[in-house]
């Protein structure tokens, strides 16, 4: 397991804290208070509060760690890891209760609001072929006119299709419009049944509490972080660091990103993360 971060990093969304827990580990972050953001902090990253607001909003929205526009991340000291953690969730604490974190997670929200579907009904339908039937045979007479008149018996025949569509759509006896018509109660019971399903779906992954969609966020760091072994070996080979357990190659990414956190970060994480999901009703 080489143990250094591709650029730029791409994450799933859902993995909002394990991100939080990455940009650590990789801008080597400094303290900063929960009840502002210093200024002196953000000319030491080079970066605005805008831009550093937008980063949260985008971990946990968008599911990318946007490295990009950080200048001096990489020359501010270590200091104190645990107090860099809580400083940095207690930030985040603050940011998704603010307006524009709440804005822009009811603007997601709608984007995947599904839509309601009602099928048509058998007169709609029918009207609808009509209607298709009488501009098809409208394009062909125009296109006949206007033909070479080499072409002119290859597009009558085309008219003469097109005119014969139309007849058989203004057919009230039209077999298609009796099978629809038999069959629309059900089609209309089966779309309400899966209009419900689709928003109840809905409902439970973006819920109109927000801070509901971020617990979820926080419980999926708790559950991934759970067994992490902090004290497990690593073994270098080839310039690159592997574990000496084999079986912790094959854990999950997450999992390997909060072992090169370290206890120091992830245990107090897990304490913070833990008293804010109690804290969500």
């Amino acid at each position: 397991m080489k143990h250094t971060f591709p650029k730029p990093l791409r994450l799933p969304a859902m993995l909002f804290f394990t991100t939080v827990l990455l940009l650590f580990s990789y801008l080597l972050l400094c303290s900063f208070a929960a009840n502002k953001m210093a200024d002196d902090f953000l000319k030491q990253l080079g970066i605005s509060k805008p831009s550093a607001d937008d980063k949260i909003t985008n971990s946990i929205l968008g599911g990318s760690v946007d490295l990009y526009g950080v200048k001096n991340a990489r020359s501010i000291a270590l200091g104190n890891r645990k107090a860099v953690m809580l400083d940095l969730l207690s930030y985040t604490k603050k940011h998704v209760n603010s307006p524009a974190f709440v804005k822009q997670y009811n603007e997601m929200r709608e984007r995947f609001r599904p839509e309601v579907y009602t099928p048509q009904t058998p007169e709609q339908m029918k009207a609808e072929n009509i209607a298709r039937a009488k501009e098809m045979v409208a394009q062909m007479e125009e296109t006949l006119k206007k033909a070479d008149a080499s072409m002119k018996t290859i597009f009558q025949k085309s008219v003469d299709e097109a005119k014969k569509y139309q007849k058989e759509a203004e057919d009230p006896n039209n077999k298609q419009y009796l099978r629809y018509a038999k069959n629309y109660d059900r089609a209309v019971q089966e779309a309400k049944e899966s209009n419900a399903a689709s928003l109840a779906n809905f409902l439970r992954k973006y819920p109109d509490n927000h801070l509901l969609y971020v617990k979820v966020r926080l419980q999926e760091f708790l559950d991934e972080t759970k067994d992490v072994d902090f004290g497990a070996e690593l073994v270098a080979r080839n310039g690159k660091k592997y574990f000496v357990n084999k079986t912790y190659e094959s854990k999950s990414s997450r999992w390997k990103m909060a072992f090169r956190a370290g206890k120091e970060v992830v245990e107090p994480a897990r304490e913070f993360v833990q008293k804010w999901i109690d804290e969500i009703k």
